[in-house]
């Protein structure tokens, strides 16, 4: 059944859905996906979709896999599917590493057609974030799956980095403070020291060209930035203001991260 939602508003063209618990949230995020995935598949035969991989996400992942939401409705071998962002030097079966992460919560229950990992592991970056590019940049991306920062960013495009009109899909970029400490904050590290310093992300633009955006932000910590992104003025200073702009995006919240609304 649909999840109930408490509020339902507009900020500029960007919907935000507002639920009492990141429980729902997340069914809510996965409810709807499912329908816009299998309405992609259906009408051109395959979905490419961009995961993000945090603990934001945990709930969504959850409750996209189960089978009793999504099983009898997308046809996961049509799905090719893009990492956002992972750390640079971490092999894959990294326990830290983002692709360790989307393994362990979609890849291992359901039987995407393709997969395109970060080649966060290349001697040459520049020559590899290329050929992503060029993955990337071979059909529309149907859907992107994401959160948003404790400093507004997204992916890894940090306010010091972030360009609404950045000319590269993906980049390397050096982390800055708050998003090394968020790591921590959400569990993924032990101390600020064990955060990695670069890691590769897709940049604002694939955002901003992607058919829907999908955008689940649960968590008290992140109520300011959930204040900036939708109530304050349209910056790179708070990247995520960007998602007012775009004209089929969902931003589900649960209570906590509302509260400052």
């Amino acid at each position: 059944m649909p999840e109930h939602c408490s509020k339902n508003r507009f900020f500029d063209r960007l919907a935000v859905e507002i639920y009492d618990n990141r429980a729902a949230m997340g069914r809510a995020a996965a409810q709807a996906a499912v329908r816009y995935l299998h309405d992609f598949i259906m009408l051109r035969g395959e979905a490419r979709v961009i995961f993000a991989c945090a603990p934001s996400q945990d709930e969504f992942l959850h409750a996209l896999v189960d089978p009793a939401i999504s099983a009898f409705f997308i046809d996961w071998s049509k799905v090719t599917a893009f990492l956002m962002d992972d750390y640079v030097g971490l092999t894959g079966d990294h326990p830290k590493s983002f692709r360790n992460y989307l393994r362990q919560h979609l890849l291992e229950h359901v039987h995407v057609g393709c997969f395109h990992s970060l080649p966060t592991t290349e001697s040459d970056i520049e020559t590899a974030c290329t050929r992503y590019s060029v993955l990337l940049a071979d059909k529309p991306i149907d859907m992107i799956f994401l959160g948003i920062g404790e400093n507004g960013h997204l992916a890894f495009n940090d306010p010091a980095v972030a360009s609404f009109d950045d000319p590269l899909l993906i980049k390397k970029v050096e982390l800055d403070g708050v998003c090394r400490q968020q790591q921590v904050n959400d569990g993924c590290f032990s101390s600020i020291e064990k955060v990695p310093k670069e890691a590769l992300t897709i940049t604002i633009p694939v955002f901003r060209q992607a058919t829907r955006l999908s955008i689940c932000v649960p968590g008290s910590r992140k109520a300011a930035a959930v204040r900036s992104a939708l109530c304050d003025p349209i910056t790179p200073a708070c990247p995520a203001s960007i998602l007012r702009l775009h004209p089929q995006a969902i931003m589900y919240l649960d209570s906590e991260a509302a509260q400052l609304l």
